[in-house]
């Protein structure tokens, strides 16, 4: 039996029993308190909090760390690891292997379905041979066909706002290489790529954010939008396949500050298809995407009738059409008879894009999540509840990994009555009713690590307030090492959300920002230059702290009100009747 129907039960008889005399009362109130899950009840005021075991953690972690050295055969010996891809395959039996030889039990790998081409990149170069040879920076974007061997076409440039502007190419393109999309300014740098959090920034995430009633701004306008851009960009493919086009550049995307300076941003804004890792969707035109610099030069020489020509060497492999992704799974055993079948969960995301070797997002948080349970399998820890670290594949392309996880072992969602259209963004869409698992009553939390390589300062509770007094107790005494935060908000992205959104305790770390956002998400600076070896260590250490707190409580971590999503669109309609003197609505 689901979860959901022992609490409605329970809180259906917990109604009934108020009719009774007042001893019976009494008595079922308590019988009633008794058999409520722990996560849904009362939590003791004070946590019960081993210091002994916090200094022997710390001892262990700052002393002994073994988090660069995970990173270091992660990031250099295997690379960049596209879901689907022979290197995602090499990184999921590594830390298979790997959380074997440290110790963990039930190491495995768990198939959470199919997902789409197996694709690698071989190598990319281009350069310009006239009006003026210069080598051009540009890397294949995920997915695309190979040149077969160096092309050399002229250049066009196309920046179209219109799918009615593509006629005046019709009949033109055919073996020209196209640079798609306008080019940008390069903003100056006027503050500092890489920056940590102030005293002031934290205590501002302390306060929730109050909204001004404004709501989403523009949010149809945002998916029509959205829609528009899809609808030029397909028409656009269909015509320059059928003018034989030989191979398309876009523009290198912007970071935040003027990041995107001198940077290849090669991620989903470097697809000319939406799921582009799906056969059906395939491009089958050779694409590029170019550092903003070089391809700037270009578009302005053609802009100015400036004929160019271009030289480009594409060289990708596909490795099948209906690849599956698979997550790593492993355990510390949980020793306490009354709670062992309980379980904590840690991870991050193993998968990355393909430019750099995908070190800060999210190479960082899978070993950070290795060291956390090696440093407590190498004290011994015999924890009361089972300790489980899952490393996710497909979280990049739309939490995949995780969230086959979730659905194989915790909850599913039916279908709404009335589902949003396809062209919805999926993250916007609704959803139908959630029946859950046996496993969903076990799970307690989950811990997920992925904002880079900054240490941590804290931890979001996505709105779970009843959480809130516990974490704060456990962070007091780490204080010394940064971590004061403890914020309400909700933060996206990642995934915890999978968690979250079946109602269970998952929550993302609150790090410095680093050069994260202007310099190593998503781009070819993601390399293991830039992680940072003491806030790697001392986020190991704090992911350690809380999952030994979680697996020794007593009782589970309160958990937020059971999701009911297919009530959101009911609950949000106006009340009827509600304007004074209104008039009745006409039939129609």
């Amino acid at each position: 039996m689901s979860f959901a129907r022992t609490f409605a039960r329970w809180s259906c008889c917990s109604a009934a029993i108020a009719g009774l005399a007042i001893p019976s009362v009494a008595a079922d109130k308590k019988e009633a308190i008794e058999t409520a899950p722990s996560y849904y009840g009362t939590q003791p005021a004070t946590e019960s909090i081993d210091l002994t075991m916090y200094a022997r953690i710390r001892e262990e972690g700052f002393k002994h760390s073994h988090v660069m050295d995970f990173a270091d055969a992660l990031t250099n010996g295997i690379g960049p690891r596209l879901t689907g891809s022979p290197n995602m395959a090499r990184a999921n039996d590594w830390t298979k292997e790997t959380l074997t030889k440290i110790g963990l039990t039930n190491a495995h790998l768990e198939d959470w379905g199919e997902f789409g081409m197996g694709w690698q990149q071989i190598n990319t170069w281009g350069r310009m041979i006239t009006p003026d040879p210069e080598p051009l920076w540009l890397q294949a974007a995920p997915w695309s066909p190979a040149t077969n061997g160096p092309v050399t076409g002229e250049a066009v440039y196309i920046n179209i706002q219109d799918a009615k502007e593509l006629d005046k190419y019709k009949g033109k393109l055919k073996g020209k290489i196209v640079l798609f999309g306008a080019l940008r300014t390069t903003p100056d740098i006027t503050d500092p790529l890489f920056h940590r959090y102030t005293d002031e920034q934290l205590a501002e995430m302390e306060k929730y954010p109050v909204s001004d009633g404004q709501g989403v701004p523009n949010l149809q306008q945002m998916i029509a939008d959205r829609a528009r851009l899809q609808q030029l960009r397909t028409a656009a493919m269909k015509m320059m396949t059928e003018e034989g086009v030989a191979a398309i550049i876009t523009p290198s995307r912007d970071g935040r500050n003027g990041g995107g300076a001198g940077i290849i941003f090669d991620d989903n804004g470097a697809n000319l298809a939406r799921s582009a890792q799906v056969k059906e969707n395939a491009v089958t035109i050779p694409n590029a995407v170019m550092m903003i610099e070089h391809y700037n030069r270009v578009a302005r020489l053609l802009e100015n009738h400036v004929p160019v020509t271009v030289e480009l060497n594409i060289e990708t492999k596909f490795t099948g059409d209906h690849e599956h992704g698979f997550d790593t799974v492993a355990e510390i055993p949980g020793n306490d008879p009354k709670l062992k079948d309980q379980v904590v969960m840690v991870g991050g995301h193993l998968d990355s894009w393909i430019s750099g070797t995908g070190a800060t997002d999210n190479g960082a948080g899978s070993v950070v999540a290795m060291e956390a349970v090696r440093i407590l399998k190498a004290l011994g820890v015999k924890p009361r509840r089972t300790i489980r670290i899952a490393l996710w594949s497909g979280e990049e392309q739309g939490l995949f990994g995780s969230q086959g996880y979730v659905k194989q072992h915790f909850g599913t969602f039916a279908e709404p009555e009335h589902p949003d259209p396809a062209s919805m963004p999926a993250f916007m869409r609704r959803r139908g009713k959630l029946t859950t698992t046996k496993e969903w009553e076990t799970l307690d939390a989950y811990y997920n690590l992925d904002n880079g390589t900054g240490k941590v300062r804290g931890v979001y509770t996505q709105e779970n307030y009843a959480i809130g007094p516990i974490f704060a107790q456990w962070i007091a005494p780490l204080k010394d090492l940064g971590v004061t935060t403890v914020s309400y908000r909700n933060t996206g992205g990642t995934d915890h959300l999978s968690f979250d959104a079946v109602g269970l305790p998952g929550f993302q770390y609150i790090q410095d920002p680093m050069d994260y956002e202007t310099r190593t998400h998503h781009s070819d600076m993601d390399s293991y230059d830039r992680l940072h070896a003491a806030d790697l260590e001392q986020a190991a250490v704090i992911e350690a702290i809380f999952l030994y707190n979680t697996s020794e409580r007593e009782a589970m971590m309160p958990r937020k009100p059971f999701p009911h999503p297919e009530l959101d669109q009911q609950k949000s309609q106006p009340v009827p009747g509600m304007y004074p003197n209104a008039a009745a609505p006409e039939a129609k």
